[in-house]
C-alpha cells in the first residue's frame, strides 16, 4: 500500500516567493482582467487567506508579482573593455530579458491596472521598474570613466540616460526587443555625437 505523499509546508521568504511566481505566471496566461486572487491562490496551491494576509487586494500582488519577476531576472553587465561594445551588448541584453517583462507590464496597465490603483502612468513605471541606476553610477560609464573614454563631470545626466530611455521607448511601443540595427543607430548615430560634443566641451547645437 503506498502512501499519500506528505505535502511540504512552506514558509517566510520561500513561500512569498512560491506565491508571487504564481502570480506572475497566471498574469502571463489568463490576463490581468481575468486574473483573480481565487485563480492564483488555486496555481499557487493555497486559500485566499495566505494572499490577503500579504497582499490588500489583486492590485498590489499583481505590482509585487512583476517586481518579483523583474529582479529574478537581472540584465547582464558585459565588459567588452570599449564603451561602444559594452552599450551594445548591454542594451541587446537589455532588449533581450526585458522584452516580455514590458510586453505583460504594458498589457496589464492598460487592462485596468492604472484605474483598480489609482496611481498615476509615471507612478505605475516607477513601480513596474523599479528603483533605477542613477545614470553616472552605471556600470558601463563608471568602467569608460576610468577607460578615460569619457569624463562623468562634464556628462549630463540626460545624455548618458538617452540610450536606455529609446531602448525602453521601443520595448514599449513594440512590445518586441528592437533590431540590432536600431540598437546600433542609437548608440552611433545618436548618443556617441552627443558625447565627442560634450567631450569636446561644445553643446548640441553649436
Amino acid at each position: 500500500m503506498t502512501s499519500e505523499p506528505v505535502r511540504r509546508r512552506r514558509h517566510g521568504k520561500q513561500l512569498e516567493a512560491e506565491l508571487l511566481t504564481a502570480g506572475w505566471d497566471e498574469l502571463v496566461e489568463t490576463g490581468y482582467g481575468r486574473l483573480t486572487m481565487e485563480s492564483i491562490a488555486v496555481r499557487a496551491r493555497t486559500s485566499e487567506a495566505v494572499l490577503y494576509r500579504r497582499w490588500a487586494n489583486k492590485d498590489q500582488l499583481v505590482l509585487a508579482a512583476m517586481e518579483h519577476y523583474r529582479n529574478a531576472h537581472p540584465v547582464a553587465d558585459p565588459d567588452t573593455g570599449t564603451l561602444r561594445g559594452d552599450l551594445l551588448a548591454q542594451l541587446a541584453a537589455v532588449s533581450e530579458t526585458r522584452a516580455p517583462f514590458f510586453a505583460i507590464a504594458a498589457a496589464t496597465a492598460f487592462s485596468g491596472l492604472l484605474a483598480g490603483t489609482g496611481l498615476t502612468p509615471a507612478q505605475v513605471r516607477a513601480e513596474v521598474m523599479g528603483e533605477e541606476v542613477l545614470p553616472h553610477a552605471r556600470a558601463v560609464y563608471r568602467r569608460a570613466h576610468d577607460r578615460g573614454e569619457l569624463d562623468l563631470g562634464r556628462v549630463p545626466a540626460a545624455v548618458l540616460d538617452l540610450p536606455y530611455d529609446l531602448v525602453r521607448h521601443d520595448l514599449l511601443m513594440e512590445l518586441r526587443p528592437p533590431e540590432p540595427a536600431r540598437i546600433r543607430e542609437i548608440v552611433d548615430e545618436l548618443f556617441l555625437p552627443l558625447l565627442r560634443n560634450h567631450r569636446a566641451g561644445r553643446t548640441s547645437w553649436e
